[in-house]
């Protein structure tokens, strides 16, 4: 997932931005403590005296004395945590506060790119990941199941369209939460407006917030790149292309929109049938929504398509009435 030099010296910028502006922040806030209780910097400066004492000895490899001293350093720090504390400031207040925990907003942990970079080189590339400013609205803190009906049976499932969704959510969260152990798939089905995309956007915010590496394409956007990647000549396309494809293949979690909605031939069948083996095989997740019945998908692909999809996938069924509708008319006789 290589990328260009520019690219890659503009993340290594915004990752010493943000050491940078850690940095600033931790000395906010230590300045403005010290100024409301100054015996927490008299504790500090206590603190980096004998940091420094221990430093020397070290020198001289006085063991007996620097152990001394560190374990006056570790009382001192303990005061000076209690203090904060007492004064109502949190216990972490003095620590370096950071955007990625797991590499300390370095990107990298040891040799290898954190999760974060990968995210970073993803957005890069996919505009932002394509769905960064639509997860602030479409997330599990703004889903609701008020659009889904319990007043019915749907003969097919034998449930109403709320304990469907309820059921399927409660899955969703689960294949959340077994994200790191158990790669899973999931297929999301049903009529144009029920919750397929809003649903699949819900995983996306959690999944991206644990650090892993989301992208989000329309089925449209999927294919225009697969055809960009084989077919394009224009060398700056065709490296975008590609670095763009590298992503699709490797990327820890990748949502195909409205599977149904493009072009079908035998470049598009042939590339999905790919694209969706490959994961498997790299034990990637997939996420896919269409309106496409299991048997449109049948005959709309392949039979090789289908067995994966079948095979492979957790299939839930959505059901209910068009929420855009609902909310659009809800709008009007407001």
């Amino acid at each position: 997932m290589a990328l260009k030099n520019d690219q890659y010296n503009q993340l290594l910028r915004e990752y010493d931005e943000k050491r940078l502006h850690n940095k600033h922040e931790l000395d906010r806030r230590r300045n403005e403590a010290y100024e409301a209780v100054p015996e927490l910097k008299q504790l500090e400066e206590e603190i980096i005296t004998l940091s420094a004492q221990c430093t020397r000895l070290s020198l001289y490899g006085n063991t007996d004395k620097i152990s001394e001293l560190k374990d006056r350093i570790s009382e001192l720090q303990c005061n000076q945590i209690k203090l904060l504390v007492e004064s109502g400031y949190p216990a972490d207040y003095f620590d370096m506060h950071y955007h990625c925990s797991k590499c300390k907003d370095t990107g990298f942990i040891g040799n290898e790119k954190c999760s974060c970079f990968k995210q970073a080189a993803a957005d890069l590339i996919y505009a932002q990941s394509n769905i960064k400013s639509q997860l602030e609205k479409e997330n599990f803190s703004t889903f609701s199941f008020k659009y889904y009906s319990d007043d019915y049976i749907d003969e097919t499932i034998g449930l109403s369209p709320l304990s469907n969704m309820q059921k399927i959510v409660a899955s969703c969260k689960s294949f959340i939460r077994h994200f790191d152990k158990k790669k899973e798939n999931l297929l999301f089905m049903g009529n144009t407006g029920v919750g397929k995309t809003f649903l699949a956007n819900c995983i996306a915010r959690e999944l991206l917030d644990r650090g892993y590496t989301v992208i989000y394409l329309t089925a449209f956007g999927l294919f225009d790149i697969l055809e960009k990647h084989k077919f394009g000549r224009d060398e700056a396309g065709t490296y975008e292309a590609d670095t763009k494809y590298d992503y699709i293949l490797d990327c820890d979690l990748l949502i195909i929109d409205d599977l149904g909605t493009e072009l079908s031939n035998s470049f598009t069948v042939s590339q999905l049938y790919y694209i969706l083996n490959e994961r498997l095989l790299k034990q990637k997740s997939t996420i896919i929504s269409t309106n496409l019945s299991l048997e449109n998908l049948n005959n709309n692909y392949s039979e090789r398509i289908y067995s994966r999809i079948i095979s492979n996938y957790t299939i839930s069924r959505i059901i209910g009435t068009d929420i855009r509708l609902h909310k659009a008319l809800s709008k009007v006789s407001g």
